[in-house]
Formats: C-alpha cells, structure tokens, sequence
C-alpha cells in the first residue's frame, strides 16, 4: 500500500523499532505542518493508508471529496480533527486504539515538570542566570499545599499520585463515577465546583475535550482561584473560555499559569500573550512526546495498518463503513 505520514516534525518515526512494521508497503513522511486543503490533497492525491500524529491535522469533507484513493486513516486515541461520517461516506475506514486502562505517563510526567518549573520559576530564573542576574525571587514549596485534579481518568489519578508523593493533599472534581473512584483512592472530593477552584493551589486540568467540556472552565472560575495559585493545562486549550485565562492571569487570580496546549497549534505567533506573561511557563504540546511513547503509540498505528492490509480492520471507529470499503478494495 502507498502509506503517507502527516507532521512527523523531527522525522523521529523511521527511527522507532515498530518502523519494520510498515516493511514491505510504500512509505511517504512529511516533516512540515500544512492545513491548506489544496495543499493536502496534492500530498495525498495517491495515498491509500493515511497516518495522523494526534491531532495535529485536520482531516476535513473538503479535504476527503478529493482522495479518491484513501481506504484507511490509522492513529490513536481520540478524533475530533476527523470527520467521521464524511469518512464513513467516501469508505474510509477510520482505525483509533482508544488503549482504554492505559494512561500516558509521558503526559502525566510533563504535567508535574510544569508544575515544577512553575512553582519554582525554573525557566525563570535560567535566564536571568545566563543573563547575569543572580537569583530574581522566591519560589513555593509544594509539600501541604492543596493539589486539584480536574478530571479524574487515566492521566488525572496518575497526576493525582505525583502530587501525593510530594506531601500534597489531592482534591478532585470530576464526574459523579470518577468522584467515587477518587475517594476510594483515599483522595478528597471538593462539595462543589466553586469550592474546588477557590481552594486548590495548584489545579491541573484533566479532561477530554467534547462538546459538553468546550469552555467548561470559565472566567467566573478562574477569578476564584487563589492569587498565589497555579493553573496547570496540559490536556486541551478549548477546555478554558476563549480569552479567560489571559484576562484571569492579568488581574492576578491564578497567579500563575504553566500551559502545554494552545488554541492554535502550531504556534508561531511571538507576540501571542501566554508566551510574553512573566508568570507563565509554556511548552509545545509535548506533553506526549517521548521516544519510550511514540514506540508504543506507533506500534499500535502500525498494527492497524497491517491488520487492514490483511483484510481484518481494527479498532474501526465507523463500522458502518465495511461492507463498502470492502467492496472498493
């Protein structure tokens, strides 16, 4: 098959144990970023078995219509940067390992580096050091502070346990199931939302984004957190009202932010705000990003491309789409 890998940045993929996966099939990789349909079509216009790194691209009706060639879309987890039914339409076969009871520890690790780096202003003062300037103010410690976990799944419980070790006392807010699961974990459950962000000196967002999550954290939210508070965001940045975490960071409740996401991704922009706050740590979406994680997450990509090639799909997130797949191949 004439396979096709979208935003490998750092061509890291050929490099990876589970490449070999792909021997013996037409591999074309692309290292750049492009959105632009036109452009994407012309990439595309031969492949049959497209790769997505998460959701980097945006694979779109528009974009669809014009692969007359494209059977399969294989990647991992969730797919709101797909349009499912207008796969279903063309009969391309969307194959996604959701790796349910298996949390990214590689997000989970990032997570608390943020948290770290905040709290200490690590980035911080590295740069005054190189500048010459020794030692430009005082940090928090986090041992009895508060830990909020906003969302308690597979990379929420595993943050929560970070901050336990560290001497922190763990608050969740979540749904009434992942509440339960949080106190039978020994963690305490906040009585209400409000509660939970007026009382946490660190709060960590842990949610998926869906339709129901768009937005769900608010400007009325963020003004009753703490002034000496951290906010922490390494899930999705839809999760926050567009503009309330700027606004909320300059009038001082949080304190401070440290962010992995971004509205818009890539972000180049230099002049974005969340780049140019003194009180804020950013990284790019690296949350994921690990040799040790790409292994596993490619090699469960990689499976789905040869378990297609051998005419058993896998983790087909449109069944609807066999039959007539089956009978365009």
């Amino acid at each position: 098959m004439k396979i096709t890998i979208l935003d490998d940045y750092h061509d890291t993929l050929r490099t990876l144990g589970c490449f070999a996966k792909l021997a013996g099939h037409e591999v074309t990789i692309w290292n750049d970023h492009v959105q632009e349909v036109d452009a994407l079509a012309e990439r595309l216009r031969d492949t049959e078995a497209l790769v997505l790194i998460r959701e980097r691209t945006q694979i779109r009706a528009p974009l669809l219509e014009r692969l007359d060639q494209l059977r399969l879309i294989s990647q991992r987890s969730v797919y709101p940067h797909i349009d499912i039914d207008a796969c279903t339409r063309r009969g391309v076969i969307v194959s996604s390992n959701m790796h349910a009871g298996t949390p990214s520890y590689a997000a989970a690790e990032l997570t608390w580096a943020l948290v770290l780096a905040a709290m200490r202003q690590v980035p911080q003062q590295m740069a005054a050091l190189r500048s010459g300037r020794w030692q430009i103010g005082v940090g928090h410690s986090l041992r009895g502070k508060r830990l909020g976990i906003y969302g308690y799944g597979r990379i929420g419980s595993v943050v929560a346990g970070y901050g336990k070790a560290f001497g922190m006392e763990v608050m969740v807010w979540a749904r009434e199931g992942s509440l339960a699961q949080a106190r039978a974990d020994g963690h305490a459950a906040a009585a209400s939302k409000a509660e939970f962000f007026a009382a946490c000196d660190v709060l960590s967002l842990h949610l998926r984004l869906v339709e129901a999550t768009r937005g769900i954290v608010t400007a009325d939210d963020l003004a009753g957190m703490k002034p000496t508070a951290l906010l922490v965001n390494t899930s999705r940045a839809g999760l926050i009202a567009p503009g309330a975490l700027v606004a909320a960071l300059k009038a001082g409740r949080p304190g401070m932010a440290a962010v992995d996401v971004f509205e818009v991704e890539p972000l180049r922009d230099t002049a974005d705000p969340l780049l140019n706050l003194d009180n804020v740590v950013c990284t790019p979406h690296i949350g994921y990003v690990t040799r040790d994680e790409y292994e596993m997450q490619f090699a469960d990509i990689f499976d789905q491309i040869v378990a297609y090639a051998a005419g058993k799909p896998a983790n087909v997130v449109n069944p609807k789409v066999l039959e007539s797949a089956h009978r365009r191949r």
